[in-house]
């Protein structure tokens, strides 16, 4: 998985905070019934509505290593339209996008 150079550093430079981090997560993950690509989602959904560039990608990166489709990550961020608003909303897209494209190594054509 890819890791931004500024989480790398997070990670040597403060260790016992980023496994307090990690250890929080794993322990909200495992606390109830949701499977692993639709908990994926649900937090790509957060990171758009946060509109948080980081989590987005990662999120997306994260929902296609559990299995998510393109498909569903695409409607997950569409769904956030009506609640986020159109300009950001976009801008999720154009993220997702982004690492699906990276991901697959091809250049999706665009609709108008």
């Amino acid at each position: 998985m890819y890791y931004p150079k500024i989480y790398q550093k997070f990670v040597k430079q403060y260790p016992d905070v980023f496994e307090a981090f990690e250890s929080l997560g794993r322990k909200c993950r495992n606390a109830g019934p949701v499977p692993e690509k639709y908990q994926n989602l649900i937090k790509l959904g957060i990171a758009v509505g946060a509109n948080s560039r980081g989590a987005v990608m990662s999120g997306t990166r994260k929902a296609l290593a559990s299995g998510a489709k393109p498909e569903e990550i695409v409607h997950t961020v569409l769904l956030s339209l009506t609640t986020t608003g159109f300009p950001n909303m976009m801008a999720a897209m154009a993220l997702v996008n982004e690492v699906m494209e990276t991901a697959s190594g091809s250049v999706s054509e665009e609709k108008p």
